[in-house]
């Protein structure tokens, strides 16, 4: 009996919801929609603001969807961190006014994301599980998307702007084998394959 009284007022007044399963159950993602470039400054503020006025209970969880990236600089392949959507941030928490004020009057937040701002619709499971697999995935699990023979254009390295075709794939090493004509002679010059562009 005790349990539906308290299921009966949480209904009433979702300010007055405990930490607990009460929590988990109304507690939804969404997308807040903040000035670019200071996405995580936004994340930051924002969880220093739920700590300060004790609403760790009702605004869970903050973070700004990256995705790691293998990039080749100066020849190296070296892995980073790109924002899966720039000038967004994520916030799980339960929508009542109180929480709306917090967060949409955090500095240099714009808005909800949704039509209507006062009463923002929350993110589906689904984009949730897409958004969050993104961000889990490795960045060595790439595929290489080229065919042995394929016309490909060199974009990195000593022979930068040369054209050539593709004569061995390494998808384990994330490596390719081109032929450039060197000397009037094909030759086989081994490159990483992000180094190389279809034609």
């Amino acid at each position: 009996m005790s349990e539906q009284n308290n299921q009966k007022d949480n209904n009433q007044d979702d300010k007055k919801v405990a930490p607990g399963t009460e929590t988990k159950a109304t507690a939804h993602w969404f997308a807040v929609h903040t000035y670019s470039g200071y996405e995580d400054a936004v994340a930051r503020y924002l969880e220093q603001r739920v700590e300060s006025l004790d609403m760790q209970d009702r605004i869970i969880s903050v973070i700004v969807p990256k995705e790691k990236k293998i990039k080749i600089k100066n020849g190296k392949r070296r892995s980073v961190e790109e924002k899966i959507y720039p000038g967004y941030v994520l916030v799980k928490m339960v929508m009542t006014e109180d929480t709306w004020y917090v967060v949409r009057n955090t500095p240099r937040v714009t808005r909800f994301v949704g039509a209507e701002t006062t009463k923002p619709e929350p993110l589906s499971e689904s984009e949730i599980e897409m958004i969050m697999s993104r961000m889990n995935q490795d960045e060595t699990s790439f595929k290489i998307d080229f065919k042995e023979g394929e016309p490909v254009k060199i974009i990195d390295g000593p022979f930068k702007d040369y054209d050539g075709k593709v004569s061995e794939i390494d998808e384990d090493k994330g490596k390719v084998k081109v032929l450039v004509q060197v000397f009037g002679r094909d030759t086989a010059i081994e490159l990483d394959s992000l180094q190389v562009q279809k034609i």
